[in-house]
């Protein structure tokens, strides 16, 4: 018997189960890195509970990167077939990217505050990261500039999202320079502690931990991105349907 496979953005009551379905797990992923993080595993050495943080640091983080990376992938597809479905993706994407790295920016300068005793510091990391804010803000600012001179509520139209998803394949150049900004220049910022040989090794109970919360995160921002997708249909839906009811009728 062949299993089927259910589309997650369909405006059903299967994909909806499906969504709480997920959102269900995302729960339980959460509720357990909250019991690992915050009294399983054990605090640092060096900076005390204060690096417990680094478990909603790290995964709002590593989350805001995969967004903008769906950005990135739904504008190409849109620029390469012109299917503006690609471009509701990318656009949901964004909103999801920007406010995981509004979290990052936020739980990364209580962080700073704790262990170097500033908010702020000019920082490569904290620069980049500040950047890569404002080019996605600015995404969403363009889309939303475009969708009122076009005069369509939704901005669902090919004058937006062609120059929205010209900026989401180019503001992705900015992703690397982010994480790899550790590496290129001089750094407060702690460089990577899990992917580094020449570093010594987590303690597993931190390593798991960082590894529930990373996988909440994920399939949280999945969950929140499908939902955002299924409103855009359902508003574009709802939009549509009065501008076929004043078409006027054939004669003949």
């Amino acid at each position: 018997m062949r299993a089927r496979s259910v589309d997650l953005v369909a405006d059903t009551a299967r994909a909806a189960a499906a969504r709480r379905t997920m959102a269900w797990f995302a729960a339980g992923l959460a509720a357990a890195a909250t019991v690992t993080g915050g009294w399983l595993a054990p605090p640092d050495e060096v900076q005390g509970h204060a690096q417990r943080l680094m478990y909603l640091h790290v995964p709002a983080a590593w989350t805001a990167y995969a967004a903008f990376a769906v950005v990135l992938a739904g504008s190409g597809a849109y620029l390469h077939g012109r299917d503006l479905r690609w471009d509701r993706f990318a656009r949901a994407a964004a909103e999801v990217g920007v406010t995981l790295t509004a979290a990052a920016i936020a739980t990364g300068a209580l962080w700073g505050r704790l262990v170097w005793g500033t908010w702020w510091a000019w920082d490569p990391r904290l620069v980049s990261t500040a950047l890569l804010l404002l080019t996605y803000t600015g995404y969403l600012a363009l889309r939303h500039a475009a969708a009122e001179h076009t005069g369509t509520h939704n901005g669902n139209n090919h004058q937006t999202a062609r120059p929205a998803a010209i900026l989401g394949t180019t503001a992705f150049l900015l992703v690397p320079v982010v994480h790899f900004s550790v590496l290129w220049w001089r750094s407060l910022h702690q460089q990577a502690t899990v992917l580094a040989p020449d570093r010594p090794p987590i303690d597993p109970r931190m390593g798991l931990a960082l590894l529930l919360a990373v996988a909440a995160a994920t399939l949280a921002a999945l969950c929140v991105l499908l939902h955002r997708v299924v409103r855009l249909e359902r508003r574009l839906g709802a939009d549509a349907a009065p501008a076929a009811e004043r078409l006027p009728a054939r004669v003949g």
